[in-house]
């Protein structure tokens, strides 16, 4: 991707092909510099644009954790070199994010950013990184423009589009026959977003969207719609809420009597870390997500049990995301053993890696969002377990980026 990144793109099943199950990291098709430029003996400065207070507190800290012991797997050091890891508290409010994003490009003088979970963040920061050429690796925010038009050969992504995880389940829908499906969501950038990947995968199987109902963000009062919604009786709606905002929602729908009558879907972040809070409501609900905690692997095995005792509770998707991140960072500077200053051939490096992820093995698309696998997942006693592999090797279709 880019001017300066002269490669032919390599396919997830072929790049798939290069290792078996627990290599590791691989950087495909790099040429390793013969010296380093810089000297083994500085640190290099990895800056964190994350929320460390707030709403979206634990999320930071997850990724965070989940970044060191990437590294810590790595020996704490990136091609040889001992890491700074500088944090800054994104708090997750998009008008502090080019300021922050400032502060670590020029006043930390870091060499790599990692971050954020806010995809309003996200927006701002990668504008600036763009102008910068400061290396990023998103482990969260979805926005579609990060890896459509404003992509750059500079900023990667380990976590999803918007639109990836409703796509699945909008095929799932249509391959069982299903015809008629509402949509009801917050109205705001990722609701949008989800919905078009729903429909995408929905009327692309012949499924028709009888009505679009946008609840105000962040909005949580939803007698109106699911008033509506049953008036409508479609065969399944597919929601998009999270966080509290989910949990209301799906009590709110088991006690207007709806769950029995009519399916309720979505994106795993439906009942992704709130099934808890949810209880039976939560029972039986599907959704489609690029992880889940029971995954049947060796990676998310070891990943799993390393994080259990290194932070003494379980691992989430965000922590996945987050370790993704470093292990896509170690396929870069490894490849360049440490010499930052080698954009070109760093980048080059991370483009063709095989990433050995808990939630299985992925690579790159040409606009630097991972090609994936999503699973449909069932709530079951509280848990979201695996029913089977939704849709595989899905790639964004990256509208608007120039590659």
């Amino acid at each position: 991707m880019g001017k300066n990144n002269h490669r032919k793109p390599v396919s997830r099943r072929s790049a798939l092909g290069l290792i078996g199950a627990g290599a590791g990291v691989i950087a495909a098709g790099t040429a390793l510099p013969t010296k380093f430029a810089i000297g083994a003996q500085a640190k290099i400065k990895v800056g964190t644009l994350l929320p460390y207070s707030g709403t979206y507190t634990w999320l930071g800290e997850s990724i965070t954790n989940s970044l060191e012991l990437a590294f810590a797997n790595a020996g704490g050091k990136l091609g040889g070199r001992e890491i700074d890891l500088i944090k800054v508290d994104s708090e997750a409010k998009p008008p502090k994010a080019a300021e922050l994003t400032n502060k670590l490009i020029n006043q930390e003088k870091v060499d790599i950013i990692v971050g954020p979970v806010h995809s309003g963040v996200a927006m701002a920061m990668a504008k600036i990184a763009r102008e910068e050429g400061t290396l990023t690796v998103i482990p969260n925010a979805g926005a579609d423009q990060v890896t459509g038009p404003l992509c750059s050969p500079n900023i990667f992504r380990t976590s999803f589009s918007n639109w990836q995880p409703g796509h699945p389940m909008g095929k799932v829908l249509a391959e069982e026959g299903k015809k008629k499906v509402v949509l009801c969501y917050w109205g705001y950038g990722a609701g949008k977003q989800s919905a078009q990947g729903f429909k995408d995968g929905f009327m692309g199987g012949g499924g028709e969207i009888v009505k679009e109902i946008a609840v105000p963000f962040p909005k949580v009062e939803f007698q109106a719609a699911l008033t509506e919604i049953a008036s409508l009786k479609p065969e399944a709606v597919y929601v998009f809420f999270a966080g509290g905002g989910a949990v209301k929602f799906v009590k709110d729908w088991a006690a207007a009597g709806l769950k029995d009558k009519i399916e309720l879907v979505g994106p795993g972040f439906l009942t992704e870390g709130v099934t808890k809070a949810q209880g039976a409501a939560a029972e039986g609900i599907r959704t489609t997500l690029h992880y889940a905690d029971t995954l049947d692997n060796p990676a998310n095995r070891a990943y799993r049990a390393a994080y259990k005792k290194a932070y003494g509770k379980e691992a989430d998707v965000y922590g996945v995301q987050g370790f993704d991140a470093g292990q896509l960072i170690q396929a870069g500077v490894g490849a360049v053993r440490g010499d930052v200053a080698a954009m070109g051939d760093m980048v080059k490096a991370m483009e063709g890696a095989v990433i050995d992820s808990p939630r299985g093995q992925w690579v790159l698309s040409s606009a630097h969002n991972p090609v994936q696998n999503f699973y449909l997942r069932r709530v079951k006693n509280g848990v979201n377990e695996v029913v089977r592999l939704a849709e595989e090797n899905l790639a964004d279709p990256a509208t608007g980026c120039r590659a």
